[in-house]
Order: structure tokens, then C-alpha cells, then sequence
């Protein structure tokens, strides 16, 4: 027996360092780390039988039996992921592939957003008076207003303290995150709803861009706006698109039963609904600390820039990906 053990020694001394770093991370080890372990897990299972009819060693049947258990759990077990584990494959690549595969959706959003904006400004630039009835109520950036009241502003809130920012970032992504769960929400009374309150909200965008322009304000603008309104409205265009699904799930159901087809556009949407309140946070602190900066007009086109890159290609990404992903899935 002993000279059993010690032909088999060396084989379980290496299976268990192979066991002990892979429990503290198995991503240290490499696919030819994982092809070992799984012949030694396999030839130690033998051993443990043989070793079962040969001795009554409860210590070493012990230690074998813990040692081929943790190979097994580390082979066979799908190991537990917190939600740091799971969140970050989805921001990763699993949300811009949800963009994808809902794609025409997304565009249609997007169409009907930049049609109300150019509608909107086109109105107002045709006929000012247009621009009382398109601002919401209360909003004091109205016609009339001059250009040094415009300034004013765009750069009002700069002085603020950072706790108040962080209240302003909060406030903001309330509004926002209300005003998206309003768009999908409505895409089950047929979508209608959904395509009035995107329209609007480009509507809104539109005339507050043709108020400035009229005044001569055109980069100052654009820098006061952009940095986090591409973030934000890219989300709330996302939001629109899902309540345009939902409907169509609603109205066209195919072969499937309303209830069914709605259950199945649900679970996409609820993965681009969360990707996009991510974006919602981002936005209302890019709003908050970044537009009330005394960042000069250059910095924040720049990073303005740089957020509608990292959107492009990550969008982009997940264009590439998803096919292999469906390919994979087939």
C-alpha cells in the first residue's frame, strides 16, 4: 500500500494546488490548468475507490474524498456570482446587445425625436410666438428674452456647492427617470402615447434651440447642452424605443397570444430599460457637476465629443457581438 501512495502522491499534491487556486480565483488558471485538473479530478476518483477496498485509513480516505468533492464543485458547480459579478457582463456588452436586437425600434425613436426638433425649430424660426406654446409652462427662457438674460442662464449655478450639485444630479435624474418610464410605460396602451411624448420632447428641444440661435448663442450652447444631453437623450430615445416595442408586442402579436408576445418583449425591455438608467445617472451628474463648471466652451465640446465616441463604439460593439452571440445560441 505504501508504495501505492507514493506513486499517487505527487499526482493528488498537484491537483490539490491546482483545487486551492482555483478557489481563490479561477480565472487564474489556464486553459491547460483547467484541462489538468479535470484529468487528475477524473484518475483521483479512481483512487479514492481503489484506495476505499484496499484500506480502513479514515484520515486518508478523508483527504481524498475533500479533495476530489472540490475538484467536482469547481468542474461541475456553475460558481455564484454577486451582483458586481453579474452587472458587469451586462454593462460590458449584455446592454448595447439588447440595443441591437431591438434595433428598429430604437431607430423609429430616434426618427421621431429629431423630426419634432426640426418641426419645432423650423415653427419658431417661421413664427416666434410658436415657442410659447412648445416651452413647458413656467420656463422663463421664453421669447422676448434677451441675449445677456440667455447668457445668464447657461451659466447660472456654477457658484454652487458640491453638496448642492449633488442634490441638483438627484432632482435631475428623478425628472428624467420619470419622464422615460412614462414613454415605456405608455407602450402598452398601443404605443400611441409614447409617440406624442417622444415627438414632444424633441418638440421642447427644438424650440429651445431656435430661442438661442435667434440670439446669436450657438456655441455657448451647444457646450452648455451637449455634454450630458447626448447621455440623456440617447436613454430617453432608448426608453421610447422599448414602449414602441411593447406596443407592437401588443398590436401585432403574431402567432403568439397578447399576453405571451407582451412577456416576451418585456424581459428585452426590462435589459435596455436598465442599461438606460444607467446612462439616466451618468447624465444627471455630467448635468450637475460638469455643465455648472467653469469649463470653458472648448472642454466641454471636447468632452461632449468624446461621450458621443464612447457611445458610437460601444453601440458599435455590440452590433459586432451580437451575431456570434446569436450563432452561439442556435
Amino acid at each position: 500500500m505504501s508504495n501505492y501512495l507514493s506513486r499517487r502522491r505527487p499526482e493528488w499534491d498537484e491537483l490539490e494546488k491546482l483545487v486551492q487556486r482555483a478557489k481563490q480565483s479561477i480565472d487564474s488558471l489556464s486553459a491547460e490548468d483547467l484541462g489538468r485538473l479535470d484529468v487528475l479530478y477524473r484518475r483521483t476518483a479512481v483512487h479514492l475507490a481503489q484506495v476505499a477496498t484496499r484500506t480502513r485509513d479514515a484520515t486518508l480516505l478523508k483527504y481524498l474524498n475533500d479533495l476530489t468533492a472540490g475538484a467536482h464543485a469547481i468542474i461541475y458547480v456553475t460558481p455564484r456570482k454577486g451582483v458586481g459579478g453579474l452587472f458587469w457582463p451586462f454593462l460590458r456588452d449584455g446592454f448595447a446587445r439588447s440595443v441591437v436586437r431591438t434595433a428598429r425600434f430604437q431607430w423609429v425613436s430616434l426618427a421621431l425625436l429629431l423630426l419634432g426638433v426640426f418641426i419645432a425649430y423650423a415653427a419658431v424660426q417661421h413664427d416666434p410666438v410658436a415657442a410659447y406654446a412648445l416651452m413647458p409652462e413656467g420656463e422663463n427662457r421664453q421669447l422676448g428674452a434677451t441675449r445677456e438674460q440667455l447668457l445668464e442662464a447657461l451659466r447660472s449655478g456654477r457658484e454652487q456647492s458640491e453638496g448642492h450639485k449633488f442634490a441638483f444630479a438627484s432632482f435631475l435624474f428623478q425628472h428624467n427617470f420619470k419622464v422615460s418610464l412614462l414613454s415605456m410605460a405608455t407602450g402598452v396602451l398601443a404605443a400611441i402615447p409614447t409617440l406624442f411624448l417622444i415627438f414632444y420632447n424633441g418638440m421642447i428641444l427644438g424650440a429651445f434651440t431656435a430661442i438661442h440661435h435667434g440670439q446669436g448663442i450657438y456655441a455657448e450652447y451647444w457646450a452648455w447642452i451637449l455634454p450630458h444631453g447626448i447621455t440623456e437623450l440617447g436613454a430617453i430615445t432608448l426608453c421610447g424605443g422599448v414602449g414602441l416595442m411593447l406596443g407592437h408586442a401588443l398590436v401585432c402579436p403574431g402567432p403568439l397570444t397578447r399576453s405571451e408576445s407582451l412577456r416576451r418583449a418585456g424581459s428585452e425591455a426590462l435589459l435596455v430599460s436598465l442599461g438606460a438608467g444607467v446612462m439616466l445617472i451618468f447624465a444627471a451628474i455630467i448635468e450637475s457637476f460638469l455643465r455648472q463648471s467653469y469649463l470653458p466652451t472648448w472642454s466641454r465640446l471636447m468632452f461632449a465629443t468624446g461621450t458621443a465616441v464612447f457611445w458610437i463604439l460601444y453601440f458599435w460593439r455590440g452590433w459586432k457581438l451580437e451575431p456570434t452571440a446569436s450563432a452561439r445560441r442556435e
